[in-house]
């Protein structure tokens, strides 16, 4: 009991995360990771962290959290047969090598350049959310070389800004006339190959931060993973019910503009 009241504050404010995280994420398709980075970011900077180790701490707590969540995502849309077995076999070497290059960068670099990578993600990505529907811009994937390229590039940079598979592996292949369906499947599962390495890594190679939040090992914050997880498996569910009764394509293109601004703010803090 007195563990817990002496850090109240901070139990709830996780949990709000986890609940706001698993909202969306039912809501309106999106990967918790573009929600969850930012707002630890900006909640543990409240509670007196410096900037970079919040940014750094966030993101690899983020990584955790998609662990488990994307498991259940993966189970769902591998019943629907909306998984790309063949793709994930070619991919998963190449994410893996990202993932593992994008993650030790990640417990040697200066939290100001994940600011503005994820300030620059998250502000593309949400631009990308306001476009609407696209026109492909090829006929099919590339060759195996080029293919290469992508899923490195994929495991590199979602590794690097706690994202999962969602953010960049459904544009990367919808852009190549995927079908899009398959392309959220599939990117579940990529999910899971960037968070798990990823989460890992720095968890046991990342040297936790002098100010880094209570219960954080490496660089993960445990106090977090367990406050966030089961409220956003949870909350999924609900904002998905919920989907079915307002407009989507118009909360999303609501979550986009915050993620603009979202993404501009960061952008601003890491450059200012």
């Amino acid at each position: 009991m007195e563990f817990i009241s002496e850090n109240l504050n901070i139990i709830l404010a996780m949990m709000g995360t986890g609940v706001f995280a698993g909202l969306l994420a039912g809501l309106l398709g999106v990967g918790g990771g573009i929600v969850i980075v930012p707002v630890l970011f900006f909640l543990f900077q409240a509670l007196g962290i410096s900037a970079d180790t919040a940014m750094v701490v966030a993101t690899a707590t983020s990584l955790a959290t998609i662990v488990p969540t994307s498991v259940s995502s993966i189970m769902a849309h591998k019943k629907k047969g909306n998984v790309d077995g063949e793709l994930l076999k070619f991919w998963a070497v190449f994410i893996l090598i990202g993932v593992l290059a994008g993650s030790t960068v990640v417990t040697r670099i200066d939290g100001q350049w994940l600011t503005l990578l994820f300030g620059t993600i998250a502000t593309l990505s949400a631009l990308n959310m306001l476009i609407g529907k696209k026109t492909a811009i090829r006929d099919g994937l590339p060759g195996k070389t080029g293919q290469g390229i992508m899923a490195t590039c994929i495991g590199f940079f979602s590794s690097m800004v706690g994202i999962g598979g969602g953010t960049l592996t459904v544009p990367s292949l919808t852009f190549c006339n995927y079908p899009a369906h398959r392309a959220v499947g599939t990117a579940a599962a990529v999910g899971l190959i960037i968070s798990l390495p990823a989460a890992l890594t720095m968890l046991i190679v990342g040297e936790r931060p002098a100010d880094a939040p209570f219960a954080t090992y490496g660089l993960v914050n445990l106090l977090g993973f367990a406050c966030i997880v089961p409220l956003t498996v949870l909350f999924a569910p609900v904002g998905a019910a919920i989907a079915n009764k307002l407009n989507a394509a118009v909360l999303k293109k609501v979550f986009a503009v915050v993620l603009i601004i979202t993404g501009v703010r960061m952008l601003a803090q890491s450059l200012l």
